[in-house]
């Protein structure tokens, strides 16, 4: 079925945006290919929510390849024009995540987002962090160094905003190590306000693709000591994204449609005994989380190391997710926030 757009002019701009964001970071990932000699490509999947009555969206998706491991460029669009009981008019997004081969290639997750009520209230997303397996100092501070040429005025509190949301209690370190977020901004001057996300996620795209060549071109073949911190790193980004993420829990919560785009942050495999030693450091009832999430890594082949996640892999860990949260609502709480936490479960409603 044809997907249906949103009626609001100002959610028609913004899916012109994120597609814009989409369609840079692609280019630029599959020149960047080239460039190397390499041939990697991304393959279009498209999705729709109810059918299309309600919107879906296209990701741009790769795996295995010669430079990503795990790569996804996702663009979504909700709205419920149809349903006026609903209290969210619409929402456009573009998330993305790319996990390179190479350990001493960042991985990078960005996320620009704009969310508009049936009141007329509407507040955009802002996130860009860089997250490397062995943290290279030079690509930390350009990193950082381009987002606050994006966003003067509102770097200072993005960074110590994603610092806060990008913690992480039971392993009392960072996902990443550059954090730039913003929740829920509204400056009160819409035009001033779709330039900000507009340079933010250019900025953080263009740089990351420079980061990336850097990293590239410059890089030895991997030692079997890189590849086991690199491996480290994935079940940390794993254990993350799956028991804390809040954007990744509300979007399994509030539809099954897109599983495997949603968990298209996953990276390509973990180890399972090393989030097995974590389950202890988990506050209840999120420890019988992890523990469910270890069981559907072992479904595949229970004695093969490291874990494979693939998509059947990824369908299952989300039913797991959504079970979980079924059985201890409470528990959402628990989730990762900033400096205010979105009703964005309770928008659907």
């Amino acid at each position: 079925m044809k997907r249906i757009a949103a009626a609001s002019a100002s959610a028609t701009r913004a899916y012109t945006l994120v597609l814009s964001l989409q369609q840079r970071f692609v280019s630029g990932l599959e020149q960047l290919t080239a460039d190397l000699g390499g041939s990697q490509r991304f393959t279009p999947v498209q999705w729709c929510r109810a059918g299309g009555r309600h919107g879906g969206g296209v990701r741009y998706e790769t795996a295995d390849g010669d430079m990503i491991g795990r790569g996804s460029v996702n663009v979504s669009q909700v709205h419920y024009d149809d349903l006026p009981e609903k209290k969210l008019g619409s929402a456009n997004a573009i998330s993305t995540i790319m996990h390179p081969c190479h350990p001493l290639a960042p991985s990078v997750h960005i996320h620009i987002s704009w969310t508009e009520m049936k009141s007329g209230a509407g507040y955009w997303r802002m996130m860009a962090d860089l997250n490397p397996a062995i943290e290279q100092t030079g690509h930390t501070d350009r990193f950082l160094t381009a987002l606050q040429s994006a966003a003067p005025e509102h770097f200072e509190a993005a960074r110590a905003q994603g610092d806060r949301y990008f913690f992480i209690p039971a392993l009392q370190r960072h996902r990443g190590v550059a954090h730039f977020y913003l929740e829920q901004f509204n400056s009160g001057d819409a035009e001033a306000d779709f330039a900000l996300a507009k340079r933010v996620g250019e900025a953080a795209i263009d740089i990351y693709l420079d980061i990336l060549a850097d990293a590239l071109s410059h890089a030895a073949a991997p030692s079997d000591a890189e590849r086991a911190r690199q491996l480290a790193y994935h079940s940390l980004y794993f254990f993350q994204v799956l028991t804390l993420d809040r954007g990744t829990t509300t979007g399994l919560l509030v539809h099954d449609q897109n599983d495997v785009g949603i968990m298209g942050s996953l990276p390509a495999s973990v180890d399972r005994e090393l989030l097995r030693s974590w389950v202890p450091r988990m506050q209840q009832p999120q420890d019988r989380l992890l523990e469910a999430l270890i069981a559907v890594l072992a479904v595949p082949s229970p004695t093969s190391a490291p874990a494979l996640i693939d998509a059947n892999v990824k369908q299952q860990l989300a039913a797991a997710v959504r079970h979980h949260y079924s059985r201890y609502p409470e528990a959402i709480a628990m989730q990762a926030s900033g400096d205010l936490i979105p009703s964005t479960v309770g928008n659907h409603k």
